[in-house]
C-alpha cells in the first residue's frame, strides 16, 4: 500500500506474511509493546476516544511538525484496543506530520484482520487515526 511511512509499511507486510490465527497472535504481542506514557504525561491530560470499545485515550505532540509524537494508553484488560494502538505508535511516532496525513484512513483494512476482528473494533482503529490527524490538521 502506498502512502505509508516506511515503519507502518514494514508492520502492514509483516501482517499480510501470516494467515489466520497468527494475525491475532501478532495483534497481542503488539499490545504487549505498546510504551508506558512518560512521567509528564496522564491519562487526565489525555484525549479519550471514544469511539473504541474499550477505553482508550491520544496525546499528539505536534510542535515538532517534522517529528511528531504520539502517546496512547490502554489498559492491560483491552488488548485488541493496545494492539492496534501500539500498531499506529511504532509505525508513525517521529514521523513528520505530513507523512501522517498521507497515509490513507483505511490502511488498517491491509492488515487482514476483518475475518478475526469485529468491525467495531476495527472502527476504533480508524477513529484512533481520524483523532491524530484531526490534531495535525489544527
Amino acid at each position: 500500500m502506498s502512502g505509508l511511512p516506511a515503519a507502518l509499511a514494514e508492520i502492514v507486510d509483516d501482517f499480510a506474511a501470516v494467515e489466520g490465527q497468527d494475525k491475532i497472535t501478532m495483534l497481542l504481542e503488539f499490545s504487549k509493546e505498546l510504551p508506558e506514557l512518560p512521567p509528564e504525561l496522564t491519562e487526565a491530560a489525555m484525549e479519550p476516544v471514544p469511539e473504541c470499545q474499550s477505553p482508550l485515550f491520544l496525546a499528539v505532540d505536534a510542535s515538532d511538525r517534522d517529528h511528531v509524537r504520539l502517546h496512547f494508553s490502554a489498559p492491560a484488560e483491552a488488548p485488541t484496543t493496545r494492539g492496534f494502538a501500539s500498531i499506529l505508535q511504532q509505525g508513525l511516532d517521529g514521523h513528520s506530520a505530513q507523512e501522517i496525513l498521507d497515509v490513507p484512513d483505511d490502511f488498517y483494512s491491509e492488515l487482514g484482520l476483518a475475518q478475526s476482528v469485529s468491525p467495531l473494533r476495527l472502527r476504533g482503529m480508524s477513529a484512533m487515526l481520524s483523532r491524530v490527524k484531526m490534531h495535525l490538521r489544527a
